[in-house]
């Protein structure tokens, strides 16, 4: 057997263990200890995932088979570990960016009982566990586990602190609205059952061909409806703002590195099927674009510090699956890995803000926080600028690399993904100049608290603000540098089978400069205007007019609690006073009473007296003999 295969299962074993020594130890081990178990964990795992990245990028593919998992007649479906270009990718960004976010939770949760802390790592730990094995599995049920794992531990993180109700709602909220994408998963892949027997990638995508045109649209759009509950996009996307209300360091983690990157890994992972579905691809850039939009505009009008970036994450995600909706499969790729590296910062760099305002969120009684935390001003910016789109960072190549493929599938695409595109860097760097820029407009006692955050948390930051600079290179498009798009090159075994299916939409190099000059100089003269816009004059009163249509989220939760949750909460009282209490608490509840009613009087014949028994013995014979007598006539 290959070493690879050897040691792949290390790779999700060494966060498994954190998990369990944290979880079980935590109420003996100390802080520290705990701190290092689980930081180190995730820290041996990045280890063996960088191996492992070197032996796959010679194009192999390895398999792993450790045991059956179901066998049943002609199903047979193995718990299974396949590695190769696209796994390998995402095992370093999983173990990479969430070995930050370990050590900077370090410092950022060290407030909490020692118990509380150690249930947190374990919980953190348990999360990049399950990640590691949706990305790694060689099918779609061991997928399926670790996509349930990421929803279990994104419901127990975002809860928390679980004595404030509002938490424990949003834990509800995300935990519900994903069982919907859920099950749509789960239809598709018993789907796959039924017509193919097999669940495995290579059996299916090497049997596609057995499929009717009918299966392949179905099966992709159930995959679709679950890749949109995951990676929160219309209508299943309310959830990840609200997912905010847990610590701040699982905010960056599920954002960036975890969690909502699972639906883009799916449909990446099952391209050869999306390829062959025209329709859907369709349906999911039309989704992608109007998310994107959507999310977006409703960031220009959020205070909270932490939603105005909740926000940015789902418009970002609705430009990865607009990249995916227009075959642009390895621009989703690419926009995954330059957005977990910008986002964590982004994520990360608040929680340094909250940190020092003393766990204030509103952006509106920030201000000038430059003069007192340069590095976390700095890698701030960087994160921004990275997220804007500014040439040299790496948000620059992967944003400008999905629009040319929306231009060449649609102008139309393209023009609404220019305009997201402008409102990102206008949020941002109106979050940014309101943060950082003019005068402190907190109180006297937070600004007197301000300082910069521990080298705990500063070291991530500007680690990940390195990483926003140069992780773009590895996908400099072909115009800028004649065919050196080394991401290109590494994920092509992965999307080669599907190639020869997709539409050609070629953009010349011509266009393709023209493309990124206009949306560069667009981009930069939004930049400046936001900067001194709100450097100068921060928006501090309450929206009035669009604005709070737009403060309010479009009211898009309102409705949603007016169509669905209401109606169903009606619905439910309905069938409780006609038919559960009456009738199944009636059957159920009957059957008891008469099973009681019977004892009680059988007890009676229980009554001690010699007499009564000779009496009941004598009867009984009696009816013995009577029935022998007429069963023998």
């Amino acid at each position: 057997m290959n070493n690879v295969l050897h040691l792949a299962y290390l790779v999700p074993l060494f966060p498994l263990l954190g998990f369990l020594i944290n979880g079980l130890g935590r109420k003996s081990l100390p802080k520290s200890l705990i701190g290092i178990i689980g930081s180190g964990t995730v820290l041996a795992s990045f280890v063996v995932s960088v191996w492992i990245f070197f032996q796959v990028k010679g194009g192999n593919t390895y398999v792993a088979n450790y045991f059956d998992f179901i066998s049943a007649g002609k199903l047979s479906i193995p718990f299974a570990f396949q590695i190769d270009q696209l796994s390998s990718l995402f095992l370093l960004i999983i173990t990479g960016v969430g070995f930050l976010i370990h050590v900077y939770s370090t410092s950022y949760m060290h407030e909490e009982k020692p118990e509380h802390y150690g249930r947190y790592f374990a919980y953190l730990n348990l999360f990049v566990f399950s990640m590691l094995l949706l990305v790694m599995g060689a099918n779609y049920v061991v997928m399926f586990i670790g996509w349930e794992g990421v929803g279990l531990c994104s419901y127990l993180l975002i809860g928390f602190w679980f004595k404030k109700t509002e938490y424990n709602k949003a834990a509800n909220k995300a935990f519900i609205m994903n069982r919907i994408g859920d099950l749509a998963f789960l239809i598709a892949i018993f789907w796959l059952v039924w017509r193919l027997d097999s669940v495995s990638y290579g059996d299916v995508f090497a049997n596609v061909s057995k499929l009717s045109n009918t299966d392949i649209i179905a099966i992709t759009l159930l995959l679709f409806v679950g890749a949109t509950g995951k990676s929160a996009q219309i209508p299943l996307y309310t959830w990840l703002p609200d997912a905010m209300a847990g610590p701040t360091p699982v905010s960056a983690l599920i954002h960036a590195a975890t969690m909502v990157t699972a639906g883009i890994y799916m449909i990446a992972r099952s391209n050869i099927l999306y390829s062959l579905a025209p329709l859907t691809l369709n349906v999911i850039a039309i989704i992608g674009i109007a998310t994107a939009l959507l999310a977006a505009s409703i960031a220009l009008k959020q205070n909270d510090i932490k939603k105005v970036l909740a926000y940015s994450t789902v418009s970002q995600l609705g430009y990865m699956f607009l990249a995916l909706g227009t075959g642009s499969y390895v621009a989703a790729v690419f926009h995954v890995m330059t957005h977990a590296f910008f986002k964590a910062l982004l994520f990360l760099g608040s929680g340094s803000v909250i940190h020092a305002m003393g766990g204030e969120q509103d952006i509106r009684k920030m201000g000038g926080l430059s003069k007192y935390m340069k590095i976390t001003n700095i890698t701030f910016l960087i994160g921004c600028l990275a997220i804007a789109g500014i040439p040299g960072l790496s948000g620059f190549f992967s944003k400008d690399e999905i629009l040319a493929g929306a231009f060449g599938k649609s102008p139309v695409l393209y023009a609404v993904g220019l305009f997201t595109a402008l409102l990102t860097a206008f949020y941002m760097f109106r979050l940014y100049a309101t943060t950082f820029r003019g005068s402190f407009r907190g109180t006297h006692e937070q600004e007197h608290h301000l300082h910069e955050s521990p080298a705990a948390i500063t070291i991530p930051l500007i680690i990940l603000a390195i990483l926003s600079v140069i992780g773009g290179y590895v996908g400099v498009p072909e115009f800028l540098a004649h065919g050196a798009h080394s991401l290109n090159t590494f994920l092509q075994p992965i999307f080669a089978a599907s190639q020869p299916h997709l539409p050609v939409h070629e953009v010349s190099h011509s266009t393709e400069w023209v493309l990124t000059g206009v949306s560069t100089a667009l981009i930069l003269i939004v930049v400046i205007f936001a900067w001194t816009r709100f450097s100068k004059k921060p928006d501090t009163e309450e929206a009035t007019g669009f604005g709070k249509v737009l403060a309010n989220k479009w009211y898009v939760d309102e409705l949603y609690d007016a169509a669905v949750v209401r109606p169903l909460h009606k619905l439910g009282g309905f069938l409780d006073n006609m038919l559960e209490k009456p009738v199944i608490d009636g059957v159920v509840n009957g059957v008891g009473k008469l099973v009681n009613y019977g004892s009680r009087q059988l007890r009676l014949l229980q009554s001690g007296q010699v007499g009564s028994y000779v009496l009941l013995m004598v009867l009984g014979m009696l009816v013995i003999f009577v029935v022998q007598f007429f069963l023998r006539k």
